[in-house]
């Protein structure tokens, strides 16, 4: 998917929504158990519930590395899924893959060619050379970790590299790699006061945004720091949304959860843009 395109569906169903199908099996409603796939029907139903209100979706891979074999089976129907029913998604394997050159190759062509994400997000410690094989894709993105939402954070994200913090460092070197029409990054929702100096490294850059809602991040604070003339902003709610009850109506209050930052982001679109 190309930029003009996510900002297309951004302006066409008003909402710059990324849904998290962080799918837990001690999470989900019970009476999913029993079914052949649980975890994949579980997925198919907030989809199909809440696929008009937003306009990507982010599997979180280790909730699915932990079922083992069933659970990879599950991610593959997953994204076949979205990708037949739903082509306008943008698709997001949130895996933080990060690792010497050949790896990350390897990597890429897991996620981005024989999966068919849309993107990854992707670790940069290890600098340039474990990052590039995720840009060789056309109309593929990278996400970069730039500064995150958890409390651990602070241990390195923000500490003084040469006069500025880590983060901006990669912020800064990254630029290097790629372009706003193929790399993303990942700047958290409880950080969004720092979104300013963000968009004074990169002003044209699309960010994915976690934290909203069960992380305490505030989205219209996201909106009035962080938006640029195409949006630039993909808010993600994952337990939010597709925990919003665990019982037979599970993906009705899912939808309903997803129309209200909907609307807000409705709203905010006209503020803002």
């Amino acid at each position: 998917m190309t930029k003009a395109e996510l900002f297309e569906n951004i302006k066409r169903k008003r909402s710059f929504l990324c849904i998290g199908l962080d799918t837990d099996l001690t999470k989900i409603p019970k009476h999913l158990l029993s079914s052949d796939d649980p975890i994949f029907e579980f997925n198919k139903q907030i989809i199909d519930a809440t696929h008009d209100l937003c306009v990507s979706y982010k599997p979180n891979i280790a909730f699915y590395e932990t079922e083992g074999v069933k659970g990879w089976i599950s991610l593959e129907k997953t994204i076949n899924y979205l990708n037949k029913n739903f082509p306008d998604q943008f698709t997001i394997a949130d895996a933080k893959r990060g690792d010497i050159g050949n790896t990350s190759k390897m990597y890429a062509k897991a996620f981005l060619e024989k999966m068919d994400f849309d993107s990854i997000t992707v670790a940069p410690y290890m600098g340039e050379d474990s990052v590039m094989p995720f840009t060789e894709y056309n109309n593929k993105w990278v996400i970069l970790l730039a500064l995150t939402s958890n409390k651990g954070a602070f241990d390195f994200q923000i500490l003084d590299t040469a006069s500025q913090p880590l983060y901006k460092r990669v912020l800064e070197t990254s630029k290097k790699w790629g372009a706003p029409e193929n790399m993303m990054y990942v700047v958290g929702a409880t950080k969004a006061e720092m979104l300013s100096e963000i968009r004074t490294i990169i002003p044209d850059s699309f960010l994915l945004v976690p934290g909203v809602g069960a992380q305490g991040g505030s989205l219209s604070e996201v909106a009035k720091y962080g938006m640029n003339k195409t949006c630039g902003l993909l808010v993600n709610s994952s337990r939010g949304i597709i925990y919003a009850s665990n019982g037979p109506d599970f993906a009705e209050k899912a939808r309903e959860e997803a129309l209200k930052l909907q609307q807000e982001m409705d709203q905010l679109l006209n503020s803002y843009l």
